[in-house]
């Protein structure tokens, strides 16, 4: 009888332990799960939000779309401070190689992106956000009755081009090739900016720049399209650099440039899809 109930005790102890053994199993996997469920949690809120100041080169002509932007991030990101430098892209290009600090780079053409990725500059691989088209810039009412390409060879008109080392340029002087056109400019100019405002201040009778500097001046001058303009079309890549120091915000600037808003804002500059 006494072992009996010596057994029944050692039962009941063994069967006390186990039980204590599944409550402790029980706790840990709850508190594995707790914490899985707050690193999961953690996961799901993404990256830090956008803080700091980010700095932009950009080429001239994306002066306006990316100044609205810009005024938007800051909106959106309280905190943030979208500094830019515009002019072209070369220039540009050839400061990030030498050494000035930046964040983005978002360039008029591949030709002088890679001059910086090649440089080794650019952190991954810089991506087309946009594309952009020639026009001939004349004075307000055309004048000069400007309609083509051709009549810019005319010798009694002032024309005005972007320098062949910038984008602009480089597109003008492809155009001029197919038609197997020649024009002596009174100038070349560092930049599309620069270019336009020959016309604007009537320096100059008409220039070839792109659609979206026609159409950011307005009444200031008139756009005169033509054809050849097709096959000297710019594809614009941007990229994260290197030197960046303060990457999660660059790369938030650059998703609003690629978003459906960033690019109604392009394309309502009068940019074409990339």
């Amino acid at each position: 009888m006494t072992r009996t109930v010596r057994r029944t005790r050692r039962m009941l102890q063994v069967t006390g332990a186990g039980a204590a053994a599944l409550l402790a199993l029980s706790a840990c996997s709850s508190s594995d799960d707790s914490s899985s469920a707050s690193d999961s949690s953690a996961s799901a809120s993404g990256s830090p939000k956008p803080s700091g100041e980010v700095t932009v080169f950009a080429a001239a002509s994306l002066k306006e779309s990316f100044t609205t932007l810009g005024k938007e991030f800051e909106k959106a990101h309280p905190g943030t401070k979208v500094t830019f430098s515009f002019g072209g892209s070369d220039a540009l290009a050839a400061s990030i190689t030498g050494g000035a600090p930046a964040d983005v780079f978002a360039s008029a053409s591949p030709k002088t992106m890679k001059i910086v990725t090649d440089a080794g500059d650019a952190s991954g691989t810089p991506a087309t956000f946009v594309r952009n088209q020639l026009e001939i810039a004349t004075l307000p009412g055309n004048p000069d009755k400007v309609a083509s390409l051709k009549d810019l060879a005319n010798a009694d008109l002032k024309v005005v081009l972007c320098d062949k080392t910038v984008p602009c340029g480089a597109a003008a002087q492809k155009a001029l090739d197919a038609s197997k056109l020649k024009l002596t400019p009174v100038s070349y100019e560092e930049d599309v900016k620069s270019a336009l405002n020959k016309v604007v201040l009537k320096e100059a009778d008409a220039a070839v720049v792109y659609k979206t500097d026609v159409k950011a001046a307005g009444d200031k001058v008139e756009g005169v399209e033509f054809p050849e303009s097709a096959d000297a079309v710019n594809d614009y890549p941007i990229t994260l650099l290197k030197s960046s120091e303060n990457t999660g915000t660059a790369k938030a600037f650059m998703e609003l440039v690629q978003s459906a808003e960033g690019q109604k804002v392009l394309n309502e500059a009068g940019f074409l899809k990339p």
